[in-house]
C-alpha cells in the first residue's frame, strides 16, 4: 500500500498523538502516557502507510486488525481514533478520558467504543488473541480467496512478553506459518518497577526466531527504518517482530526514559516543558487542521479502498458463501437437532455426555460449515472431532479442525481472537480441571460476549483414578460465579444436544460444557419441541401427587437423583426430581417459574462439587450432598461410595430434613 502524505508531516502526526495523551491523562488525574508517547512514531507510520480501515464502516470483514495488546496505552488509540474521525471519538471524548460513560474507558474495550477490535489490559492476551485473528484470516482467504486478504498489527509491550501465555501464542503462530501476523514490540525496558533488567534476561528476539518468526530490530523513532521494516514484514511468510527501540514517555523532557513517566499525569509544569521540546505549541485539546488533514487522508483511502472490495464482492461467485459465513445462520442447525433428538429419545443410549456431546457434534458440523473445534491435545478423550472434519495446517487453511497443542490458554485466546475475526464459531476442548488455565480468557470471552464454547470434560470425581489434580472440586462454582457465561452440565444425551444446540446459536455468551467420563442413562425418552435445557432447570419427574421433597441434580448425578427418587417411593415419601444443567439460564427465568419448579418443600441439592453457588436453588436450611474438599485417587464408584455422593444418603437426607 505505501501510499502517504509527505514524510515530514509524519512527526507533526506523531506529535499529536503525543499532545492529546498527556492532556487527557492530565485532565483524568490518572492514565498511563508513556507508552503512547514512545510509540507515536510506530503508530503514526503504521496507520500512515500501511493500514487498511475504514472508520465509517468499522466492521468491515477485510480491514485490517490493530490490537493495541498493550492496553494501558489506551490513550494512543484514541487519539488516532479522534484524529480518523469515528464518530464516537470527539473531542469532549478525549476530554472525559477514564470517565463513566464515555467511549474512552482506561483500556479498550470491545463493544463500547467503535473500531476497537478486542478489550485488553491483562497483559498478553492482545498478543495471543491476535493470534486467532490472524489464522482466521488465513483460513477466511483460503476460502473466499483475495475477497479476504489483511494482516494483523499488534502493538505489544514488555510486559505483554513476560507473561506466559505469550509463549503459548507465538509459538502457535511461528508453527501455522501465520504471515499476516505483524507484531510491534516496545522495546523501551522500562516497567512499573523500573528497568526491565529488575526481572528479566531474556532474549526475546532470540525467543521469537527459535519459534519460526521473522525478526527484524528498528530505532522506534526513525520514520524511514519502521516504514522499512514494516514493508519487509509484510512481505515474509512468516509472522514478524518488529523490535522497536523506543523512549517511553518520548518528548517529556525530564521523565522520558524513566519509570515515572509510565503511569501518572506528567504534572503541568513537564506537559508544558513537553510542548516546547517537541515544537507543539498549541492550547490542550488543540488539533491543527492541517493534522486532521492529514490524518483524514488515511481514512478517505480507506473508505476508497472499502467501496472498491463491496464492489468485488458483489460480483464474486464467494458473495453468498462469504455473506453466511459472516451471518453465522443457524437455523439448519435447529431442523437437524429436532430430528436428532426424536432419534436419541427413541434408543435411549447410555453413553457418556463427552460421547454424547460428540454424537451432537456429527450433527451440529454439517449443519453449520462456520463451526470449527479443537482440543488442547485431548482430542481423544474431549472427543472434540468428527469425520467431517479436517486439521487445519499450515499448508492447507480450509479445515476445521485445529490442534492447539498443550497451551490451554493460548486455545482459549485464539479462539476468542478467532470469534472477533467474524467468520467462524470456534469451540475448544480440555478437562474442566484445567479450566484454570483458560480462565484469563474465559474472561474476556464472557466481558467482550464472544459466543466461544469450551468443552470441557472429566466434570468430576467421576473421572476416577487420575486423582485429585485431575478432579473439579470448586471449577463449577468458580465458572457459575463469571458474569455471562452459561455454564451447562447436561445428564444425558437429549439434554448434551439441546447445550450443544443452545451453545451454536449463542450470539452474545460464551458456554462452558461440562461434560461427563462415566456413562449415564437416558432419562429423557419421549420427544417434545422444546428445549428444555434452555429454561436451565426443569421438573424430569414430578409426582403424582404433593411433593415432600425436590431433589435438584446436575448431569451425572441426575442418576442419582432419580434412583433416591424411586427408593423414596417404595417408603411411600414423594420426591420431585430437578434436572438443573444451566443455574445462568434457570436465574433468567421468571420468580413464578422458578418456584413452580422447585416448589416450597425441603430441597436436596446433589452435585459432586462444592456446595458454593447452589443458593440460586437451595435455602439456608435445605440440604446439599456434595464433595467438602478434594478428591482421591480410586474407581469411579470407589469415590462416589467414599465421599457419600449416593442414592442412599439422598434417602437418608431427606427423611431427615422432611
Amino acid at each position: 500500500m505505501n501510499t502517504q502524505i509527505p514524510l515530514a508531516d509524519e512527526r507533526t502526526m506523531a506529535n499529536a498523538i503525543r499532545a492529546l495523551t498527556m492532556d487527557a491523562v492530565q485532565a483524568a488525574g490518572s492514565g498511563h502516557p508513556g507508552m503512547p508517547m514512545g510509540m507515536a512514531d510506530v503508530a503514526t507510520v503504521l496507520f500512515n502507510r500501511f493500514m487498511k480501515i475504514d472508520p465509517q464502516a468499522p466492521g468491515w470483514i477485510d480491514r485490517d486488525r490493530f490490537v493495541l495488546s498493550a492496553g494501558h496505552g489506551s490513550m494512543l488509540l484514541y487519539a488516532v481514533h479522534h484524529l480518523l474521525g469515528y464518530d464516537d471519538m470527539e473531542m469532549d471524548q478525549l476530554r472525559a478520558f477514564r470517565q463513566l460513560g464515555s467511549t474512552t474507558p482506561g483500556h479498550p474495550e470491545y463493544g463500547h467504543t467503535k473500531g476497537v477490535e478486542m478489550t485488553t489490559g491483562p497483559l498478553g492476551q492482545g498478543i495471543a488473541t491476535a493470534v486467532g485473528m490472524a489464522l482466521g484470516e488465513r483460513m477466511g482467504a483460503a476460502h473466499f480467496g483475495d475477497l479476504i486478504d489483511h494482516f494483523t498489527y499488534v502493538l505489544a509491550g514488555d510486559g505483554c512478553l513476560m507473561e506466559g501465555i505469550s509463549h503459548e501464542a507465538i509459538d502457535f503462530a511461528g508453527h501455522m506459518e501465520l504471515g499476516r501476523l505483524i507484531v510491534l514490540w516496545d522495546d523501551n525496558r522500562i516497567t512499573i518497577d523500573g528497568a526491565t533488567d529488575l526481572a528479566t534476561s531474556t532474549d526475546q528476539e532470540a525467543r521469537f526466531a527459535a519459534a519460526g518468526w521473522q525478526v527484524l530490530g528498528i530505532d522506534g523513532h526513525d520514520t524511514d527504518q519502521i516504514a522499512a521494516a514494516i514493508e519487509e514484514a509484510r512481505t515474509d511468510p512468516r509472522p514478524s517482530l518488529i523490535a522497536c527501540r523506543t523512549v517511553i514517555g518520548y518528548g517529556a523532557p525530564s521523565k522520558q526514559g524513566s519509570h515515572a513517566v509510565h503511569g501518572a499525569p506528567l504534572g503541568d509544569a513537564e506537559i508544558t516543558a513537553a510542548r516546547v521540546h517537541l515544537g507543539w505549541p498549541h492550547a490542550p485539546f488543540d488539533i491543527p487542521q492541517d493534522v486532521y488533514s492529514a490524518w483524514g487522508r488515511i481514512a478517505a483511502r480507506g473508505a476508497k479502498t472499502r467501496i472498491e472490495w463491496e464492489a468485488r464482492l458483489a460480483n464474486s461467485p464467494e458473495r453468498d458463501a462469504l455473506n453466511a459465513a459472516m451471518s453465522h445462520d443457524c437455523r439448519p442447525l435447529h431442523a437437524d437437532m429436532a430430528t436428532y433428538k426424536q432419534q436419541l429419545c427413541a434408543q435411549a443410549p447410555k453413553v457418556a455426555t463427552r460421547k454424547a456431546s460428540e454424537m451432537a457434534l456429527a450433527v451440529a458440523v454439517p449443519a453449520v460449515p462456520f463451526c470449527v473445534g479443537g482440543s488442547a491435545d485431548l482430542t481423544g478423550s474431549n472427543l472434540t472431532h468428527t469425520a467431517a472434519m479436517q486439521t487445519v495446517t499450515k499448508d492447507d487453511y480450509t479445515g476445521s479442525y485445529i490442534h492447539y497443542g498443550i497451551r490451554e490458554h493460548g486455545m482459549a485466546a485464539i479462539m476468542n481472537g478467532l470469534s472477533l475475526h467474524g467468520l467462524t464459531r470456534p469451540y475448544g476442548g480440555t478437562f474442566l480441571a484445567f479450566a484454570d488455565y483458560c480462565r484469563p480468557a474465559t474472561r474476556l470471552s464472557a466481558l467482550m460476549g464472544q459466543p466461544v464454547t469450551y468443552v470441557m470434560t472429566h466434570d468430576s470425581i467421576g473421572l476416577g483414578e487420575d486423582g485429585p489434580t485431575h478432579q473439579p472440586i470448586e471449577h463449577l462454582a468458580s465458572l457459575r460465579a463469571m458474569p455471562n457465561l452459561d455454564v451447562i452440565r447436561p445428564a444425558d444425551a437429549v439434554e448434551t444436544a439441546e447445550a450443544w444446540e443452545l451453545a451454536l446459536a449463542s450470539t452474545t455468551t460464551p458456554t462452558v460444557l461440562a461434560l461427563s467420563r462415566q456413562e449415564v442413562p437416558c432419562y429423557r425418552t419421549t420427544y417434545g419441541t422444546e428445549n428444555l435445557t434452555a429454561r436451565g432447570a426443569y421438573l424430569l419427574h414430578t409426582p403424582s401427587g404433593p411433593r415432600d421433597v425436590t431433589l435438584i441434580a446436575t448431569g451425572t448425578e441426575v442418576e442419582i437423583a432419580m434412583t433416591a427418587m424411586e427408593l423414596l417411593a417404595a417408603d411411600g415419601i414423594s420426591a420431585a426430581v430437578v434436572s438443573a444443567p444451566c443455574f445462568e439460564r434457570f436465574a433468567a427465568q421468571p420468580p413464578a417459574a422458578r418456584e413452580a419448579v422447585l416448589g416450597t418443600p425441603a430441597r436436596i441439592g446433589i452435585e459432586a462439587a462444592i456446595r458454593q453457588g447452589w443458593d440460586l436453588m437451595l435455602r439456608p436450611t435445605d440440604g446439599f450432598i456434595g464433595m467438602t474438599g478434594f478428591g482421591a485417587s480410586a474407581p469411579a464408584p470407589s469415590l462416589y461410595s467414599h465421599f457419600g455422593i449416593t442414592a442412599q444418603a439422598v434417602v437418608e437426607k431427606s427423611k431427615n430434613m422432611i
